[in-house]
Parts: structure tokens; sequence; C-alpha cells
């Protein structure tokens, strides 16, 4: 089988666990070279050591998607390091949900900050070397909540929808403009991960961790869903995977 993912340079944001560990771990085995983001520096020098270790490619940056600086800093190092940057993986996030009657303000603000501005920050930082280049690809995590409403994830779910629109408009705008920039977004439902661990709402937290106890699914699922994206010829774009267990009635 032919593989469309070796050599390609991939930067993954929120790779520290959770699915962009595992992201990180099977696009590296797959010949990526891949370009580690996240707050918690030990946590991408373990998984990078672990990565090269196994004959793979892989280097680190602390990464806070907020700030826009930085998110051109890690494209900065993958142009140095591997000569150029293939695709962006934008998988940070945080879903500190709680009713809106909890009145959580600076928990809706910093969703608003992760969810919606660190997606703008990875795509603005890539989009002049995709745009120049001619190709690139941009995958980012909605959410199953970015597609249907649900009770406590009003601030959540309207990040996540936030990202569902402004996804399929840049492949819209891509596509028209020319510049084969293709997308991808992802729509998980119960995917084990630290996301619960950001919920300090007590009865949000313990219907949700009961949810997951019952449903939720390895992350490697959806790093299989990243590597399918990233393996499609250049001529074509998968633009949405809806992802979770076949058990869980979303």
């Amino acid at each position: 089988m032919t593989n469309n993912i070796t050599g390609k340079t991939v930067i993954i944001t929120g790779a520290s666990s959770g699915i962009g560990e595992a992201t990180a771990k099977l696009l590296a085995s797959k010949g990526a070279n891949v370009v580690l983001g996240a707050r918690r520096g030990d946590k991408l020098k373990q998984i990078a050591d672990a990565i090269k270790n196994n004959g793979g490619q892989a280097v680190w940056q602390e990464l806070d998607v907020t700030d826009p600086s930085q998110n051109d800093a890690i494209v900065a190092l993958a142009k140095e390091t591997y000569g150029g940057v293939d695709a962006i993986f934008l998988n940070a996030g945080l879903m500190p949900s709680s009713p809106v009657s909890a009145l959580k303000t600076d928990e809706w603000n910093q969703m608003v900050d992760v969810n919606v501005k660190g997606v703008l920050n990875g795509v603005a930082a890539v989009m002049p070397i995709f745009t120049e280049q001619k190709s690139g690809h941009i995958l980012a995590v909605s959410s199953v909540a970015g597609l249907k409403n649900y009770a406590g994830a009003a601030v959540y779910g309207g990040t996540k929808w936030f990202v569902r629109n402004f996804m399929e408009v840049l492949r819209m705008e891509s596509a028209t403009e020319g510049t084969n920039i293709r997308t991808a977004t992802l729509y998980p439902a119960a995917i084990n991960t630290e996301l619960l661990d950001t919920i300090t709402d007590k009865q949000t937290a313990e219907g949700m961790q009961g949810l997951y106890d019952t449903y939720g699914i390895s992350p490697d699922r959806i790093a299989d869903v990243v590597a399918f994206a990233l393996d499609m010829p250049e001529d074509t774009t998968v633009n949405e995977f809806t992802v979770g267990p076949a058990k869980q009635p979303w």
C-alpha cells in the first residue's frame, strides 16, 4: 500500500496527552516528522523521546495556543528542523462544562480563548506557508457537541460549532482561491482523554464521568482517523469525520 504520510511534517497542538499523543506516535510510526506543542514541556519531552527511541522523527516546544507568537514560533521550529510544514492538527481544547446559570464566566472565556482563538492562531500561523506553496492540510477537533445541542455544554458547544463553521468556510475559500489547502474536522463523542479533568461543576462532572465510564473508547481511534485523512491523495478532501463508540447513542 502507498503511504502519503511518510516524509510529511505535521504540527500537533495539545500533543502532551490523549488524542494528540496518540496521533503523534501513530504518524511518526508511519514516517511523518511530528512537531509537538502543548503547555507541559515535560510530557512533550517524554513523548518525543519515545518516538525517537522507536526510530521516528519528533521535536517539541512548549505552546500556549492562546498566544499568537507561540503559534508562530512552533511553525518556525518546524521549518528550521524539517524544512517546511505540510499539515497542522489543531487538537488543543478544554471542556469545563456547566449550566449557564452557574455563571462560570472565567471558564467561558477560557474555552473561547483555547477552543476558538487557539484554532484561529494556529491557522494564521500556517496560512502564509500553505498559501505560498499552494498545498497544506488543516485538521481540527470539534466535537459531537458541535453537531448537536447538549444541556450543560452551551459555551463548550458554541466553541465547537464555531470550529465547524470556520473549517467548512476555510475549505470552500481554499477551493475557490486555488490554494489546494485541504481541511478535516473531527467530531469525537466519548473518547477517554484528560478532557473531563477541567470540569469544576460537580453535578456536570459526575454525569460526564459516568458517560465516559460507560462508553469511552481509546484516543487511538481518533489517531487512526487523522492518519486516514492525511493519507488521502492530494486531489481529495474528506472534510468531516464523526467518530465515537459504537455503543454510544450520542
